[in-house]
């Protein structure tokens, strides 16, 4: 089993919908940064990527066959190189509406995370396995290296996002990326992958709402 699709796409721009999409149409299973919860001994392997080890992708993708969302998302160069036979997906979304999610949502939770800069992080006790190092993993690439620890600053965020926007576009082959609001549905997705369209409403995941429950229930 190898990588077939790799979303690009920053958090908050629909990617467990994607995720949940990817998945009905067979590219299952999905790598989110949600399986860190999950899989034991994953956060800490992406912490020591972070911290330069050298990674072993088809050992940790070992099972999936799609790729999205953060952590995979900071090292898409390094998977497009690696999978280059792997259609590429940039979901994206207006950009204000994107702060305001992320904001609310993953930035929230890193900060109260580190409160008082605190150097480990605290989560409840009733947090999913693994959350600790899942929040770790979160702040070294996310709030330190993407956004530079200036989360509250919302035209440098919103740079670093249209940035990272270009620098896809710029890399990948026009003719193997979809840019992909998922407000647009399945229409765009299936003629991309050459799929078939599921009988059923796009999945629509991960509302703020759901993201705080998540948190706390995983």
């Amino acid at each position: 089993m190898t990588i077939k699709v790799i979303g690009v796409g920053f958090g908050r721009t629909g990617t467990l919908s994607l995720k949940a999409a990817l998945e009905k149409l067979g590219y299952a299973d999905c790598y989110h940064m949600f399986e860190l919860f999950s899989r034991a001994g994953h956060a800490k392997t992406w912490q020591g990527i972070a911290d330069g080890q050298q990674p072993n992708w088809p050992e940790l993708f070992d099972g999936y066959q799609s790729l999205v969302d953060w952590p995979t998302a900071f090292y898409w160069r390094e998977h497009i190189t690696f999978y280059p036979d792997a259609k590429v997906i940039l979901t994206v979304r207006d950009p204000n509406a994107w702060y305001n999610s992320i904001s609310k949502t993953i930035f929230t939770a890193i900060e109260n995370a580190f409160l008082e800069d605190a150097t480990i992080p605290q989560v409840p006790d009733d947090a999913p396995p693994f959350a600790a190092d899942q929040i770790i993993v979160a702040k070294t690439l996310i709030a330190d290296r993407i956004f530079q620890g200036r989360l509250r600053d919302r035209d440098f965020c919103i740079s670093q996002y249209h940035q990272h926007i270009k620098d896809v576009k710029d890399t990948v082959p026009a003719e193997n990326l979809l840019v992909f609001e998922v407000k647009d549905g399945w229409g765009p997705l299936c003629q991309f992958l050459g799929a078939d369209t599921p009988n059923e409403p796009f999945p629509r995941a991960n509302t703020q709402e759901e993201f705080s429950k998540k948190m706390h229930d995983s």
